[in-house]
């Protein structure tokens, strides 16, 4: 390395400081609660060759990969730059996620002209123009009936003034433009910031200095990622899982992965050309999400002290093929979905195939999107004269995964956020929007047994508030629930139900829209984490600390963990050894 590794340390920390402003910025200033209560953004700093070289605290769906893409894209659609340049990129075809999340794209330049960096900042949008009022248009049979205003990387702004036609168009097409305008406004300012700050680094430290860092921190993420994989056994598996029916898929929709690992090379091998082509709905993967899928399952899987960027991902070959459910789409296959359900599988199949082939490594599967909890809903206001309101709910949700070392994660609530996607405040959402949540809370004996458990499934409550309101949902895991490892169980089921005025409860379908009337609630029940390890071998004070908060009963610690243990938690060790012996 050019550089010692103070050097390196220290410039990696301003580095990370500068996107922390960005997200700080984009916290503070954006309208929508998916973003601002919720933080359904990211924000990063891409190299001047198109890799990922530094993140904090975002989404690893919205960071592993697509950044690099959608740089690779703004290269190839405007061949030179200028000061006070910024794109609005949203395009599935082109390096993005799904329609539903606006990226903003400015190259950073010296004051030579000379492309040193580029900022990203991206914010999933309450509403992005879709035919109905869902950013998720799960049934769609392909873009133009889901709707969605498309910008494959066009410009936003030049000479930093913005585009007049850009923002006329999305103020026409978007049901709540005065709050896109706002996170638009918010995701500027963000990527203005990163340049800003960008640009006085570059000053104060050199740019020759900052191009060394570059390449100097990559090859140190990927040579501890090349090690990581050698402290992996050899070997190769095909793994298997189904995504939930939906309507027009009556069998679901099945997901296959080849995984080799080459601890000589020092380099992991997933296949995904053996599935089925894109399908005539909404829940085909973007290449962004199906690769960022593997990443965050082998990240899951490997020594967590690995840099999680370009230079560690070199070392992950991802095979896909074009026009494939978890490849490369064909435009006009619609990927409104690719964010989560067929992305939170292949991610879980990643982690528990590693899981597998490596014992003490890898995971057994997060809880499923997208339950009732975290619902799109839409209706009019009668506290504000009826106005429209859209946004994403993020409330009772879980599902972290058992892992070789801890249980799983309660604020997990599926592979791709990381654990970074904050739940909603029940105050600030029923001041924002016209509803009440009438329960949350935790359900007894739904983890997934296991020597480390998978988090408890998540109970929620709520409804509309003088008014009726239109939710939008996409359950996964109440056919096929998320999978333990390593011997550990399956993690519980997902349900969702109307609850009519007089009590009664309706089942819902797992994919759809249901109108909630005022007086009525929709009732979420989210799927529990997969364990890893067999129960049996879960300390017996473990267990018994679950029976004290309430997260196991009695009985199931006897039946399935093979302890036994009193209401107050004290094991009674002859019990427990008698109950073990017997197998």
């Amino acid at each position: 390395m050019s550089l010692d590794p103070v050097a390196l340390a220290v410039i990696s920390s301003r580095l990370e400081g500068v996107v922390r402003s960005m997200r700080n910025t984009l916290t503070r200033a954006s309208r929508s609660g998916v973003v601002n209560i919720a933080r359904d953004f990211s924000c990063c700093i891409v190299s001047a060759d198109d890799e990922i070289l530094q993140w904090a605290e975002s989404l690893p769906i919205q960071v592993l990969c697509g950044p690099e893409l959608m740089a690779r894209s703004m290269k190839d659609f405007h061949h030179s730059f200028k000061p006070g340049d910024a794109f609005l990129h949203n395009s599935p075809y082109h390096g993005a996620t799904h329609a539903a999340d606006h990226s903003i794209l400015i190259p950073v330049l010296d004051a030579d002209g000379v492309h040193r960096f580029t900022v990203v900042a991206r914010a999933h949008q309450a509403d992005c123009g879709n035919s109905t009022p869902t950013a998720y248009a799960a049934t769609a049979r392909d873009v133009y009936e889901e709707g969605a205003l498309i910008f494959p990387c066009v410009r936003a702004q030049e000479n930093y003034a913005d585009s007049e036609d850009l923002i006329r168009t999305c103020r026409l097409r978007i049901r709540v433009p005065d709050q896109w305008w706002g996170d638009y406004l918010a995701l500027v300012g963000s990527a203005r910031i990163g340049e800003r700050q960008l640009l006085a680094l570059g000053e104060e430290l050199g740019w020759d200095t900052l191009q060394s860092f570059t390449t100097d921190w990559l090859a140190y993420s990927e040579r501890l990622m090349k090690d990581a994989i050698g402290a992996l056994p050899a070997g190769r598996t095909k793994v298997h899982t189904r995504h939930d029916p939906i309507p027009g898929f009556p069998e679901g929709i099945p997901i296959n992965a080849e995984i080799a690992i080459d601890p000589v090379a020092g380099a992991l091998d997933v296949d995904l050309r053996d599935n089925i082509d894109c399908q005539p709905c909404g829940l085909n993967l973007s290449e962004s999400t199906a690769r960022a899928a593997v990443l965050v399952g082998v990240f899951n899987s490997v020594d967590h002290h690995v840099p999680q960027n370009g230079g560690s991902a070199r070392r992950v070959r991802i095979h896909l093929r074009e026009n494939c459910v978890v490849g490369i789409p064909r435009h006009p296959a619609s990927c409104s979905v690719a964010t989560t359900n067929v992305f939170d599988r292949l991610a879980n199949v990643v982690q528990r195939g590693i899981a597998e082939l490596a014992p003490g490594h890898g995971m057994a599967e997060v809880g499923l999107s997208l339950p009732a909890s975290v619902s799109v809903i839409s209706g009019e206001d009668p506290r504000h004269g009826g106005a429209p309101f859209i946004n994403q709910l993020i409330l009772a949700w879980t599902g972290g995964p058992g892992g070789p070392v801890e249980d799983g994660w309660l604020t997990m609530g599926g592979p791709g956020d990381g654990g970074a996607l904050l739940r909603d405040s029940v105050e600030i959402d029923e001041l924002k929007h016209p509803l009440v949540v009438w329960e949350q809370r935790l359900m007894p004996d739904t983890e997934g047994a296991g020597r480390r458990r998978g988090a408890p499934s998540a109970y929620g409550e709520f409804g509309p508030a003088d008014t009726s309101m239109d939710a939008f949902f996409l359950s996964d895991g109440t056919v096929n629930p998320p999978q333990g490892a390593q011997g550990g169980l399956a993690g519980s089921r997902a349900n969702q139900f109307l609850r009519r005025t007089d009590g009664t409860l309706v089942a819902l379908d797992l994919c759809g829209s249901v109108t909630v009337r005022d007086g009525e609630r929709l009732v979420s029940i989210s799927t529990g984490g997969g364990g890893y390890g067999p129960p049996a071998q879960r300390e017996p004070s473990r267990v018994a600390d679950d029976v004290r908060e309430g997260l196991v009963t009695t009985e199931r610690a006897r039946d399935v963990y093979r302890v036994a243990v009193d209401e107050d938690g004290v094991v009674d060790d002859t019990a427990t050894r008698a109950l073990r012996g017997a197998g």
